[in-house]
């Protein structure tokens, strides 16, 4: 992976991590929504693009507008799969709140505000949530929908119960949280929400489900055959790794946040 570097824009309230993987057709117009709400909003905030290795124009589009834009930055990452430039990116920002977004911006960014302070407290990882009372689904399709169901009910059977939606792009975390889970991350694809609310949970965070507005897009990554195959997969690795003690002892989190000790 490449070398974890420091975001440099000081400690802002918040930082928004946009994964990006051969995004060029519409990377610039997720810039465009993301920066023109932020640039309203009372707080210190920046925007990293964790590239994973595109071949496309993405980077060189993202630079570009970095260059009007100083509060943008780019991420140069060599192709690993989207947990791989997640944890990346929450790394390499010391954000008090690090909030994931993925390229499609298939969530209103308005909608930002119900992860943050004043309207959510006393969290440490809110989860966007289709499923949650109140989210809606907007334009998917309903095989879409029945595949994603079963693979959360093996979710909730292996890992992370009583959570409803652990796949859905949005999701916020303290940086207490970020510091916390993100240095302990092994699953580099898909997998690696299910993995980072699992060891959540362990931890005794506060998990915190938040509904959202999602609308689907037709040029979704996601293969739902191969890459469902591919998370299922994941979700016997994380047992896996917990119980060979690759997270180190998963004990509930002191309120300094130190990283668990590990075996």
């Amino acid at each position: 992976m490449a070398s974890l570097n420091r975001v440099p824009s000081g400690e802002p309230f918040l930082s928004v991590i946009i994964p990006a993987y051969n995004e060029e057709r519409r990377i610039l117009a997720t810039l465009r929504q993301v920066t023109s709400y932020l640039s309203v909003q009372t707080y210190t905030w920046n925007v990293l693009v964790a590239d994973d290795g595109s071949t496309d124009g993405t980077a060189a589009l993202v630079s570009e507008f970095a260059r009007n834009q100083p509060q943008v930055s780019l991420l140069p990452l060599s192709h690993r799969g989207k947990g791989g430039a997640v944890r990346s990116g929450m790394l390499s920002t010391s954000a008090q709140y690090r909030f994931l977004c993925d390229a499609d911006l298939s969530m209103p960014i308005e909608q930002l505000e119900r992860f943050l302070p004043p309207q959510l407290v006393d969290c440490d990882v809110a989860i966007g949530s289709r499923e949650a009372q109140g989210a809606r689904r907007i334009g998917e399709p309903w095989r879409r929908h029945v595949q994603g169901r079963l693979f959360n009910a093996m979710t909730k059977a292996l890992a992370v119960p009583g959570i409803r939606d652990t796949q859905c792009g949005f999701k916020c975390f303290s940086s207490r949280a970020a510091e916390l889970l993100f240095p302990l991350q092994r699953i580099p694809g898909f997998g690696f929400d299910v993995e980072v609310l699992f060891m959540a949970r362990r931890m005794g965070l506060r998990l915190v489900e938040v509904p959202i507005d999602w609308y689907y897009r037709h040029e979704s990554k996601v293969r739902p055959l191969r890459d469902g195959m591919a998370m299922s997969g994941d979700l016997l690795r994380v047992r896996w790794n917990a119980w060979r003690g690759k997270y180190g002892r998963l004990r509930p989190a002191r309120a300094t946040g130190q990283q668990q000790e590990k075996e």
